[in-house]
C-alpha cells in the first residue's frame, strides 16, 4: 500500500540512531531504484499509520521531495484485543528481523526503555525475550539512564 507522509505516524524514530553514511547510501539508491522494499506499518484506529520499520527510508524520500511511502501493514487480531500487548510484541519482533544488525547498546537500551516503561516489562521478562540476562537488561537501562540526554541526542543524531 502507498501511504502518503501525513498518515504515518513517527512514534519510535527515537529508538533507532541516524547513520549519516548509509541514510546517504539510501538516497542514492532511492533516487536511482526507487524503492524496493516495503516499510512495516501498524494500522491505528484513527486511521493513521504507526512506522515501525522504514525509518531511513522515510527520512530519504522526504529528502527527494516525494510524498508517498511503500507500506506493508501488520495486522493482527491481537491488536484489537489488547492493543499495548499487540504494540510490544510489534516492536520485539522487528528487532529480531533485522537480529543480523541487532544494534548498538544504547539503541538496545532505548528499545528496553521503551517496553519496560510503556509496556510495564518486567526486567526477567526482557531477559527472556531479548535471550539475555536480567543484569544484562539492567546495565542496558542504566547506560540510557545515566548517560547525559545531551550525548544520546548526538548519538540518535549520528554524530
Amino acid at each position: 500500500m502507498d501511504l502518503e507522509f501525513h498518515q504515518i505516524e513517527l512514534r519510535y524514530e527515537g529508538l533507532r540512531r541516524r547513520d549519516p553514511h548509509k541514510e546517504r547510501q539510501i538516497l542514492a539508491s532511492l533516487d536511482g531504484l526507487g524503492q524496493v522494499s516495503p516499510a512495516v506499518v501498524l494500522a491505528q484506529p484513527s486511521g493513521r499509520y504507526i512506522l515501525l520499520d522504514g525509518y531511513k527510508r522515510f527520512r530519504a524520500l522526504k529528502r527527494l521531495k516525494r510524498d508517498t511511502i511503500w507500506a506493508t501493514l501488520w495486522e493482527m487480531d491481537a491488536m484489537r484485543q489488547r492493543p499495548g500487548a499487540f504494540m510490544a510484541e510489534a516492536l520485539l519482533l522487528e528487532r529480531l528481523m533485522r537480529s543480523s544488525h541487532s544494534g548498538s547498546a544504547l539503541e538496545q537500551g532505548w528499545l528496553l526503555r521503551e517496553l519496560r516503561e510503556r509496556f510495564g516489562m518486567t526486567l526477567e521478562e526482557l531477559g527472556r525475550r531479548f535471550d539475555r540476562t536480567p543484569g544484562w537488561v539492567s546495565r542496558r537501562l542504566a547506560l540510557v539512564r545515566d548517560l547525559p540526554e545531551a550525548l544520546q541526542d548526538q548519538v540518535l543524531a549520528g554524530r
